[in-house]
């Protein structure tokens, strides 16, 4: 609840009181461009109906008063009023004196290791998801804590992982077609269609955009070994910040480079950090992926030895059993990836009998505007 308003700075900022001690400040045209009023927001959609450019430069609050539980602001020189709900303010204040150390990650991430997920890996039946909202509802939001999640219960049958990415959003379509087949090939053109065992990697780092989710499900798996297995990155990169906060420094602030040239007229190059932090020091995304990894030539010569020992530490940790979570794809199962955060890989696995996985790419931004509208339609339920 608030309790007070102060209006300060000749009318610049503002000083809110509340009810549990805490005192937030604002800028008086931060809060006339972020104003809730239909004049300035469509009711529709929440999107603005003004630009900067419309909101005079000396905007300051005339006047202000807790009603009702939410601030009424006077703005001048427009001598336009508009109310803000307390509870809007308090979830959007940005007067904040924490410092966070580089490589954080919101409250809904949840890092993991083998000892935490190995025996708790999520899923979902298909059927249940498609069916039921909540079950649905449940299923996204491990995608989005966790990073990766596992489905039961779709046709063994070719297309079938096209059911996964319909449940949320579209596939992103590539070089690589819709989808592709994950098989043991002659003369393949990825060594993902042979039978040998796959490091940890994320896929595709020689795209800019990556594709941020990929999907793999089962048709046939009948060889022995070719278990699947994830490795959460988010983890693996805390790990290394905190035994070697230089190496750490290092893959995240000089880009690696990365490349694709198996196809005829593809020619794919990008250049980012293995480790992405935001302007923040968010973690923000984890690129690993030694098959594709072109000549680093953005790191100054002072810094390479430095560089490349980070990155074999970093290299050392993603192999340690400790972060691996290990399971057989049977047919009909899938699982997804968040390809910005966890690594996936695959055991070697016998020349007898068949193992037939097809792959996809999707989109992480559908997968969580249907878990925020699946979200919203619960909260609006139970108010």
């Amino acid at each position: 609840m608030l309790t007070h308003a102060l209006i300060g700075d000749e009318g610049r900022t503002i000083e809110l009181g509340w009810q549990d001690g805490r005192r937030t400040r604002f800028h008086a045209i931060w809060l006339r461009d972020n104003a809730l009023d239909d004049k300035t927001r469509s009711a529709g959609n929440g999107q603005r109906l003004v630009t900067i450019l419309d909101i005079p430069a000396g905007t300051r609050i005339g006047a202000a008063s807790v009603k009702a539980g939410a601030l009424e602001i006077s703005f001048e020189p427009e001598g336009k009023t508009v109310s803000f709900p307390a509870q809007w303010l308090r979830a959007n204040a940005y007067d904040r004196d924490e410092t966070r150390q580089p490589g954080w990650t919101g409250d809904v991430i949840q890092r993991w290791t083998t000892a935490t997920m190995q025996n708790s890996v999520p899923r979902a039946s298909y059927p249940a998801a498609f069916h039921g909202r909540g079950v649905l509802r449940e299923w996204l939001s491990a995608v989005r804590t966790y990073g990766f999640a596992v489905m039961d219960g779709l046709p063994a049958e070719s297309g079938a992982l096209c059911k996964v990415s319909d449940l949320f959003g579209y596939i992103r379509e590539t070089n690589y077609g819709r989808w592709f087949e994950v098989r043991a090939e002659v003369n393949p053109n990825n060594l993902a269609y042979t039978n040998l065992g796959l490091q940890a990697h994320t896929d595709n780092p020689y795209r800019d955009p990556v594709p941020t989710l990929q999907i793999l499900s089962c048709i046939e798996n009948t060889v022995e070994g070719g278990e699947s297995s994830v490795v959460d990155g988010f983890a693996v990169a805390a790990a290394l910040q905190a035994e070697n906060p230089e190496g750490f420094r290092l893959l995240s602030s000089h880009a690696a480079r990365f490349e694709y040239a198996g196809s005829s007229g593809v020619r794919l190059q990008s250049k980012r950090p293995m480790i992405e932090l935001g302007p923040d020091g968010e973690l923000i995304c984890i690129r690993f992926n030694n098959r594709s990894l072109a000549p680093t030539v953005d790191v100054p010569f002072a810094d390479m030895d430095r560089y490349y020992a980070a990155y074999r530490r970093f290299a050392e940790l993603i192999e340690d059993p400790s972060f691996e979570v290990t399971f057989k794809l049977e047919p009909g199962q899938a699982f997804i990836v968040d390809n910005t955060r966890v690594m996936h890989a695959r055991k070697a696995f016998s020349g007898t009998g068949k193992r037939w996985l097809q792959g996809c790419y999707a989109d992480k931004d559908g997968l969580l505007s249907t878990l925020a509208a699946i979200e919203h339609g619960f909260k609006e339920a139970a108010e």
